[in-house]
């Protein structure tokens, strides 16, 4: 299975909409969370790098990393709660969840139910390639084979950036593109980091690792509408994080690129 390149589905849209109705008393307050002394957070462990089951059936990645820290400086103990990608919000609303911490984008439609910290990863698409395969700028694409899903964020950024020299083949679908890449008949893939990061952990023969960026955009943490005292706080602790380089080194873990400057 191979997981959409957008986290902007029309199946998530839907699901933020239909939301709007929904009430958050249910929802733990700071104090709340600071009385029991744990905090509920919701993350998908099937999206590596940002989160994904290790093979000690552990709970890894950025998002992962990221919850850990949080819950580390709050004083309180994490609890892990796997949600999908369209279960995020009604788990935030419904109380099952008091963070969503999974690699959600902020768009208008979601900022209706959900109110979202600062922004504390990047979400990115990039160049993947064998580690043997000498990539440092896009002019090393020339007289390379890139597999990309034709009309995607990928292709699109790709036709921007490519060398003229490039042979660049568009598939119909992920499916397509990911297995052209992991048979060899393409040299290099363009694609969202979730989706190659999948594809590496399942085929670690390909011996693949990130080489340059396509699109970039940031991931928030989503926060009961209205909870201010939670959302300040995990506000005060991403901004501590930025500030002394822990973010910084869990995205170089990770995702393998540094943070970035990303916006608050």
């Amino acid at each position: 299975m191979y997981f959409p390149l957008s986290r902007r589905s029309a199946l998530v849209a839907f699901a933020a909409l239909g939301l709007s109705a929904m009430a958050t008393a249910h929802a733990a307050s700071l104090a709340d969370i600071q009385v029991r002394k744990s905090i509920n957070v919701g993350i998908q462990t099937d999206y590596p790098p940002y989160g994904y089951i290790d093979a000690s059936f552990k709970p890894q990645g950025s998002d992962v990393a990221t919850a850990e820290l949080i819950a580390k400086q709050m004083g309180v103990k994490l609890n892990i709660v796997t949600v999908t990608s369209p279960a995020r919000i009604p788990a935030l609303q419904s109380g099952k969840v008091d963070l969503i911490i999974s690699s959600m984008g902020k768009n208008p439609e979601r900022e209706k139910v959900v109110d979202f910290s600062i922004s504390y990863a990047p979400f990115f698409s990039g160049i993947y390639a064998s580690k043997g395969l000498a990539i440092t700028q896009f002019s090393d694409l020339a007289g390379k084979s890139v597999a990309v899903t034709r009309g995607s964020l990928q292709d699109d950024a790709l036709t921007k950036l490519a060398p003229a020299g490039a042979q660049i083949k568009r598939f119909e679908d992920d499916t397509a593109t990911i297995a052209s890449f992991v048979t060899g008949q393409s040299q290099v893939l363009a694609h969202s980091a979730a989706v190659a990061g999948l594809t590496m952990q399942r085929n670690p023969k390909l011996d693949a690792q990130y080489k340059l960026l396509l699109t970039d955009v940031p991931c928030f943490i989503g926060v009961a509408k209205d909870n201010k005292a939670l959302l300040e706080q995990v506000n005060s602790i991403l901004r501590t994080a930025k500030a002394d380089g822990s973010l910084n080194a869990i995205s170089q873990k990770y995702l393998g690129r540094p943070l970035g400057n990303l916006p608050e």
